[in-house]
């Protein structure tokens, strides 16, 4: 990818914040920061309040501007929201609070909206009435979703008929094609790459023949887009040079990020991709640091996040 290629590819962070749903201007998401700031730095305990209480409900909102190779013109414009990792549970993901982010979700106005797996992190009794607020969830051109490790070691035909039954189609392993006349957008969706969510997983290559076969039932025309819940896999999307962007999540950013480090810890498949915009070879990926949490339920430099995609023809 040359510079002038890079150049496409413009990011922008929103000004807007919200806070458990609540908007923040830019001045008070400034001083509420610098507040913030000063309370981590006066004691241990105002961190672990911080991080328990305060940034896992501060919903960061990211806009990111993406020109797309072979997007048409009946395109331009498009607005595709993601969202990722709600994990689902009676501690922190709650009813209430899925509520809360249906509410943010929709104020965006996607066009399409995506949702890149783990929609609990184990079934419970209430795991069904706490996804029915998905049913709320509104976009002009519906809602798509695929499976992530957590869904599936929680049982995958259930989470898919739970998630399925509130107007979520889920593509795991299948192709979804947006029309405008004759011009097309292609979603393309994988089912999980580490279904067992134990062990070492198998090696992202080992799923190049059925990236393949999918991609093969893909029409030469429209821009196609590769929906995969571990980021590490976009080695392998772009081997095959017909993806002009993968979405991915699974990271949760690592949950905790040390300034000038990183990542404390990232779960397989996340390693060399933890978390924002990269380019991989000729494609752009994406890795949603996502809405919910596993334990620790804390969050450290590392905010919740929905991003919304401003597409246009290159």
């Amino acid at each position: 990818m040359t510079e002038t290629d890079k150049q496409d590819y413009d990011m922008k962070v929103d000004a807007v914040q919200y806070i458990d749903g609540k908007e923040v201007n830019r001045r008070g998401f400034l001083k509420s920061s610098f507040i913030t700031t000063i309370g981590i730095g006066a004691a241990g305990m105002g961190t672990y309040y911080y991080s328990r209480d305060i940034e896992p409900a501060w919903i960061d909102i990211t806009h990111i501007q993406l020109s797309l190779p072979r997007l048409t013109a009946a395109f331009k414009g498009y607005r595709l929201v993601q969202i990722s990792d709600l994990h689902t549970d009676d501690t922190w993901m709650t009813a209430t609070r899925l509520a809360g982010v249906v509410q943010t979700v929709n104020a965006l106005n996607p066009d399409l909206l995506v949702i890149t797996g783990d929609y609990v992190t184990w079934l419970i009794p209430d795991s069904a009435d706490t996804l029915s607020a998905l049913s709320k969830l509104r976009a002009k051109d519906g809602v798509l979703g695929i499976l992530g490790n957590h869904d599936h070691a929680s049982g995958a035909d259930l989470v898919t008929s739970i998630v399925s039954a509130n107007n979520v189609r889920m593509l795991n392993n299948a192709t979804y094609t947006i029309q405008r006349g004759d011009q097309m957008l292609h979603i393309v969706g994988m089912d999980d790459l580490w279904p067992a969510n134990r062990g070492i997983p198998a090696p992202v290559w080992s799923h190049l023949s059925l990236l393949k076969s999918l991609t093969s039932s893909i029409p030469a025309e429209g821009t196609a887009i590769l929906l995969v819940h571990e980021p590490d896999f976009a080695d392998v999307a772009t081997s095959v040079n017909r993806y002009a962007l993968q979405l991915s999540g699974h990271s949760h950013g690592g949950q905790v990020q040390i300034p000038f480090v990183g990542p404390l810890r990232v779960p397989p498949l996340s390693n060399k991709y933890p978390s924002g915009l990269y380019h991989v070879g000729d494609m752009v990926l994406y890795t949603n640091r996502g809405l919910g949490m596993v334990k620790p339920q804390v969050r450290f430099n590392c905010r919740p996040e929905i991003t919304v995609f401003e597409l246009s023809p290159r």
